[in-house]
């Protein structure tokens, strides 16, 4: 079940979009892989990616947020921050057992949420804010 990007996700900032979009190409990956049987393959890659991805698009967004600044900065900084614990557990449970069942569920489950909650509420607040001019 691939999950959507829509207009309606944009923060108006073209490049925290950018990343968002690639965010959700690589996740549809996941799930596409999962549905095929062939999410143990695919499981290591996308761990990869997220390594790379939290420091690269959490500075990006912190550094945005810094630069107009956002008022709930704060709370959005310890959102990424429980973002970034929660892979770095699973991703330390895959280097010790490899691409088990229970690390392929838990990835796809906390993707999931971050997806369906993170962008289009927090990230969503956070273009709302840009579009009064903060």
């Amino acid at each position: 079940m691939a999950l959507q990007w829509t207009i309606g996700l944009a923060t108006g900032n073209e490049e925290i979009d950018t990343q968002h979009k690639e965010l959700f190409a690589r996740v549809n990956a996941f799930l596409d892989a999962m549905q095929q049987q062939k999410g143990k393959e695919e499981i290591g890659n996308v761990l990869k990616f997220l390594e790379n991805y939290v420091v690269m698009h959490f500075g990006t967004e912190e550094r945005y947020m810094e630069k107009i600044k956002f008022k709930r900065i704060a709370e959005h900084k310890a959102q990424h921050a429980d973002f970034i614990k929660t892979f770095t557990d699973i991703k330390k449970k895959y280097d010790l057992k490899g691409p088990t069942v229970d690390v392929i569920v838990v990835t796809q489950s906390r993707l999931g949420e971050w997806l369906r909650s993170h962008i289009p509420v927090m990230d969503k607040e956070l273009a709302m804010y840009i579009g009064k001019g903060g």
